[in-house]
């Protein structure tokens, strides 16, 4: 086998850049991640950025797949290694002979030139895409993604020998996207995304309070949700006082997020019932999911819904949105409803705050036989799929 002769190419441009920022993964970098440790023994790396593109060879493909996959903090050196090699001119026409290219991140996809490199190279695109939130409710984005996002989509149609979609729900949305902009769809495969769930004993993080906790888990943006449940907090704590359920809103500020972090930083009623939780770790987030009451999902738009899963996971009710996307993972388990009715959420908090609640029990009982999709489930059905694209 020669030093360019592996049958898959993988894009492990956002990986790249995430870690350089050091920022924590999200859920399409886990995505990425699940991607890069399933394929990385077939593949070949591809980066991109700043005009430039490249196919690594074999050897700097698996140093940077193994910088990528560490989690120590010496990631900027292994990669400043490797700049020389990324740096240093490769052939471009034909370089890819054919072969698939697994673009996973939503990486460059708004560049035409990663589409003509894409033609140029010879590679037979392969996307996933995660949602069309920002065509389909462009209210929750910020401002001028929604064009950003329909040009990536276009270019996904345009270009793509497959697609890989995370739920039935995210490739309804495309189907009806291309057909409204009457372009051709290509074959497309959905395949719910798999979860890790922690092993071992979750590690102790700081209590915040003895009285019962409910976790709210993802980056604060509008779509969220937060600012309703902020709302009923505030309402709470008004007419229980000390006996307020706690709040913990894990995850990192996002965009278009003003009027929650005004209620975050200044609001009074909210001191010592909410708390904000920018960072943690796996075995953090997993001690905080199991001792909640719940976890609280009220988003007005999902591509997906990881943090169900992983509640569902670890044993811990969840309290959701009643959105399809949800109700195509779990169809029947989590308590559903209305994103927009904060008195029933308000309801639903203290019923499964109270000692012994019934409802919280009954579901308890729907979960007990719970088996969360797993990355073998969802590789097993994207493996055989690429064979046949």
């Amino acid at each position: 086998m020669s030093a360019n002769d592996r049958p898959l190419l993988l894009d492990v441009s956002r990986l790249i850049w995430r870690r350089w920022a050091g920022r924590l993964p999200t859920g399409i970098d886990r995505v990425c991640l699940a991607y890069l440790a399933r394929y990385r023994a077939e593949a070949q790396a591809v980066v991109h950025g700043r005009g430039v593109r490249r196919i690594l060879g074999e050897s700097a493909s698996d140093r940077l797949f193994d910088a990528l996959a560490g989690t120590g903090e010496g990631f900027r050196k292994d990669f400043v290694r490797l700049l020389p090699k990324l740096l240093r001119p490769s052939p471009t026409f034909g370089a890819g002979r054919g072969r698939l290219y697994l673009n996973v991140g939503h990486t460059g996809l708004q560049e035409q030139g990663l589409i003509d490199w894409t033609r140029a190279a010879v590679v037979r695109p392969i996307y996933l895409i995660h949602d069309l939130i920002p065509i389909t409710h462009p209210e929750y984005c910020r401002a001028g993604e929604a064009s950003r996002h329909a040009e990536r989509v276009r270019n996904i149609l345009l270009s793509a020998t497959g697609i890989i979609a995370n739920s039935c729900a995210t490739l309804e949305s495309l189907v009806e996207f291309a057909a409204r902009e009457r372009l051709p769809m290509p074959p497309a495969v959905a395949a719910l995304l798999g979860v890790e769930l922690w092993r071992g004993p979750p590690r102790e993080a700081e209590a915040h309070a003895e009285r019962p906790t409910f976790v709210m888990l993802g980056t604060i943006e509008a779509r969220k949700n937060h600012l309703m449940l902020l709302q009923i907090w505030t309402r709470m704590a008004r007419q229980l006082g000390s006996r307020t359920p706690t709040l913990l809103i894990i995850g990192q500020r996002g965009w278009e997020c003003e009027q929650v972090v005004d209620l975050l930083e200044r609001c009074q009623p909210l001191k010592g019932h909410v708390f904000e939780v920018d960072r943690c770790s796996d075995g953090e987030l997993e001690h905080y999911l199991r001792t909640a009451r719940a976890l609280l999902f009220p988003s007005l738009v999902e591509g997906f819904g990881l943090p169900l899963i992983e509640a569902l996971g670890v044993g811990t009710p969840v309290i959701a949105s009643n959105l399809p996307v949800f109700r195509e993972i779990s169809p029947t388990i989590p308590t559903y409803l209305d994103p927009l009715d904060g008195p029933a959420w308000q309801r639903a908090v203290l019923a499964y705050a109270e000692e012994g609640s019934v409802v919280r029990q009954e579901q308890l009982v729907r979960l007990a036989n719970y088996r969360p999709p797993s990355w073998n489930d969802h590789f097993a059905i994207v493996s055989d799929w690429l064979l046949q694209q």
